[in-house]
């Protein structure tokens, strides 16, 4: 059991990054604490779905696995953007798991009690559109009874359902934990309120953080649907009127918010879908620091790092946390990271 509030979760460790690059270390727990009075933070609320399915090529017969990456449609249960590997499973590290069998468009996979036909192959041999020829509801219920948490070598323990879901989860939306928010529970969410530090959601999509495959990886993030409560608009326009923070719990929270601004600095209510990747040469509109794991240059997740510090800062963040003994999966250690302040256009040009 690898559960949320394991008594090694809660001694994990904290980095903390300021603006101007300086670097504390404290013990995770100390987030209780260490915002402001009239901050707002933001995280995912998305449950984590069971998303990898083990199974048969029909036209084969070969054993494979599916994981499902991407929704097609929005919250259509039968249509997915999925990621197929040949025999083995998380055991064997993802680079090391051998191509599926040549799959072609029309082929069935049996998977379980659920029965998925592919669409199309969409540029990569491990990379497919699928579509499930069950309901909606039986899609639903063979994903309850058959799927099982996406998961991945450096966890040896086989996850349960509930050790990929955070304690604020409620819509199944994700394909893997929004791992960010394992660092957020309601007694911290209490002290936060106590202290004046608002809390708030977004519901993300958050798809898969590897394929295994070094240029398939370079897609990564896919597209990613979003909802965004009125009430969580309203809460970030009154941090920006007092001058406040906004702070995202995680990643998929800050692909949010900045795909639903616009140019005044206003974040958009609703449904939408976070397209392509931020980084270094992204401008933030919304999110003033991110509270995330620790990850390493050339993941999709570092990339977006870099719109929030310059490169010589994250270098630095990187060799500090690594002699430090910092964790870096989505069971390890956090770090807060401040923007760094705004370029002028003077001190673009000097640049």
């Amino acid at each position: 059991m690898i559960a949320a509030d394991r008594p090694d979760r809660r001694a994990a460790k904290l980095a903390v990054i300021d603006a101007n690059g300086e670097i504390r270390h404290m013990p995770r727990t100390a987030l209780a604490h260490l915002l402001r009075p009239g901050d707002l933070v933001v995280a995912n609320d998305a449950a984590t779905l069971p998303a990898s399915l083990a199974g048969r090529h029909d036209a084969s017969g070969e054993t494979i696995e599916v994981r499902l990456a991407a929704w097609l449609s929005a919250g259509d249960p039968t249509r997915f953007l999925g990621v197929v590997f040949g025999a083995g499973d998380y055991r064997t590290r993802t680079e090391d798991r051998p191509l599926p069998p040549a799959l072609e468009p029309g082929d069935r996979l049996t998977l379980g009690p659920l029965v998925a036909v592919v669409d199309e192959i969409a540029g990569h041999p491990r990379l497919v559109r699928l579509r499930f020829t069950d309901t909606r509801m039986a899609v639903l219920g063979g994903l309850a009874r058959h799927g099982c948490p996406i998961q991945y070598a450096h966890v040896p323990e086989k996850l349960a359902l509930w050790d990929v879901w955070t304690a604020i989860a409620a819509a199944p939306a994700a394909f893997e934990p929004p791992s960010a928010g394992f660092t957020v529970d309601w007694a911290v969410i209490a002290a936060w309120r106590r202290r004046g530090t608002e809390f708030a959601t977004v519901t993300h999509a958050a798809g898969i953080s590897s394929t295994g495959d070094a240029l398939l990886d370079q897609l990564l993030p896919f597209d990613e649907p979003y909802s965004i409560p009125a009430g969580t608009a309203a809460a970030i326009a009154r941090t920006k009127a007092r001058d406040g923070r906004v702070i995202a719990v995680g990643t998929t929270v800050v692909r949010a918010l900045e795909s639903a601004s616009d140019a005044g600095g206003a974040v958009r209510a609703g449904d939408g879908v976070a397209r392509g990747r931020i980084g270094r040469a992204t401008p933030l509109r919304i999110v003033d620091a991110i509270l995330t794991g620790v990850h390493e240059p050339g993941e999709s997740h570092f990339e977006l790092l870099r719109a929030f510090g310059d490169d010589a800062v994250l270098r630095r963040v990187v060799r500090t946390l690594a002699q430090e003994g910092y964790r870096n999966h989505e069971f390890g250690d956090a770090m807060l990271l401040e923007r760094r302040p705004a370029r002028t256009a003077a001190s673009a040009a000097a640049a």
